[in-house]
């Protein structure tokens, strides 16, 4: 296990360190001037030149760029342009919303796809396999957005069951910040559920079509002890992979749940950083988030080798 560690290590530094060059360089391709923004339309040229002096922006951009990178590295993230307050106290207040908000999602992307998965593999005719078709092709169809707004007017308009949007800490009042979490997080997981689902469906379809399934079935072992005991086991692998790729589209989508459901959380400051033109909260949160993913990657990677003994730590 050290060894895969130090191997891995590499490769997600030398990631991290080409999505630093990218987000850097990306947003500064942006149209739009943070000292002119901050400065507002009617102010001088004097005035803007005073505010990029005073923010750094005059320096050139490889200077610009070391200089947040040795920021970054020594735990000093600064402050923001336009918010205002320091950028690691603004992602600290926010960090613990998105946080509550992914692993809700990721919770029910796993109770979601877990029995659509088994069931379409498991029954190929009739009416019930064509509604498991059609609900992962109909929820891989819609984009999250028009998800929202419908889940919206179903629960919060039409029935008034629960909240439009807003938030509540889980520590603070779990049975109100549950209806807070409900509408948001099911937003956020039915495309990573459906995705999940189709996979881990094909995965047990190929597990029972090995041939110590039909040796099992001979001998006469319960459909259902093959399926939970023997075919499920050996596609959840495949399926811990794909669920691992879907973390990050979580993690992503994120910003634009966020938005639909007013939940302050990073998608907002990301939203606000990018028009306002805050690079240093922009860049730090979009650095996090790759962050996140290759961390994720290999935690998965972990699972991957745990779950099926036949890969070597090596």
């Amino acid at each position: 296990m050290r060894t895969f560690l130090l191997k891995r290590l590499p490769s997600g530094l030398l990631v991290l360190a080409l999505a630093s060059f990218l987000v850097f360089l990306i947003l500064r391709l942006i149209p739009g001037d943070p000292a002119t923004t901050l400065a507002g339309p009617d102010a001088s040229p004097a005035t803007v030149a005073a505010i990029r002096g005073r923010l750094g922006l005059d320096q050139p951009l490889f200077g610009q760029y070391v200089s947040w990178l040795g920021h970054l590295l020594s735990g000093d993230l600064g402050p923001s342009y336009a918010i205002g307050g320091q950028v690691s106290d603004l992602i600290g207040n926010g960090l613990g919303a998105t946080v509550q908000l992914t692993l809700g999602a990721l919770l029910l992307v796993v109770l979601i796809a877990l029995p659509l998965g088994v069931v379409g593999a498991t029954t190929r005719r009739g009416p019930v396999a064509a509604a498991v078709q059609a609900v992962t092709t109909g929820v891989l169809a819609v984009p999250p957005f028009v998800t929202g707004v419908l889940l919206v007017l179903l629960f919060a308009v039409s029935f008034e069951l629960l909240p439009a949007g807003g938030h509540e800490s889980l520590l603070a009042e779990p049975d109100l910040a549950v209806q807070y979490l409900a509408m948001p997080a099911l937003c956020l997981a039915l495309p990573s559920a459906a995705v999940l689902a189709r996979y881990l469906k094909d995965g047990i379809e190929r597990a029972l079509a090995e041939d110590y399934v039909r040796t099992a079935t001979a001998l006469g072992v319960s459909r259902r002890r093959i399926v939970w005991r023997h075919a499920l086991p050996n596609a959840l692998p495949s399926a811990v992979t794909v669920l691992g790729l879907q973390i990050g589209h979580l993690v992503a989508g994120a910003v634009l749940v966020e938005r639909i459901f007013a939940w302050p959380g990073l998608g907002q400051l990301i939203e606000q950083g990018v028009l306002r033109r805050d690079y240093p909260l922009v860049q730090d949160l979009l650095l996090l988030v790759v962050a996140v993913y290759v961390a994720v990657q290999l935690l998965t990677d972990l699972a991957y080798t745990w779950l099926d003994p036949r890969i070597r730590w090596e």
